[in-house]
């Protein structure tokens, strides 16, 4: 039953459009405020791009795969070929992460991103991101422990 991962994604995409409304709303562009201090700050930062602002002048493209990414994700958790737990809730991370990033480029143009780390450099990030790799790191865990082949079972091949 797909139902519980579908809330997961929809509680993630809420949680993600919370956050960066009260980041755009309450810190200047390019603001840095201590968080947890030593570890994470908030910095308001407008990605135009993906991951490390690759793609970053294609917003309509990355919208669109957003788009597409986001109801393949969804088609797979409803026709659950993933029997295992672990499998859906991989999907379902990474549907709630996929949508919250669409759902800006959709309406702001760009990606609200806000989380820096203040003991490494790197890229600013966000709730969708945080999501977006949980899932995808349970998703290849899933893969390597709970989908594989049968014993006995071999795969058959084209003549």
């Amino acid at each position: 039953m797909p139902i519980p991962y579908f809330i997961l994604a929809a509680v993630i995409v809420a949680a993600d459009q919370a956050v960066k409304y009260l980041v755009r709303s309450n810190i200047d562009l390019g603001q840095v405020v201590s968080f947890l201090p030593g570890l994470l700050d908030l910095t308001f930062v407008k990605n135009t791009g993906a991951a490390f602002s690759s793609l970053a002048e294609h917003t309509w493209l990355l919208t669109l795969i957003s788009a597409l990414a986001s109801l393949a994700m969804a088609v797979i958790l409803v026709k659950a070929p993933l029997p295992h737990w672990s499998g859906r809730l991989a999907l379902g991370l990474m549907l709630g992460g996929a949508v919250g990033n669409f759902v800006d480029r959709l309406l702001q143009g760009y990606v609200t991103d806000m989380f820096s780390t203040a003991f490494m450099n790197f890229p600013v990030f966000n709730v969708a991101d945080i999501a977006l790799v949980v899932g995808g790191i349970l998703l290849c865990v899933h893969v390597i422990f709970f989908m594989r082949e049968e014993p006995g079972k071999k795969e058959e091949t084209a003549p």
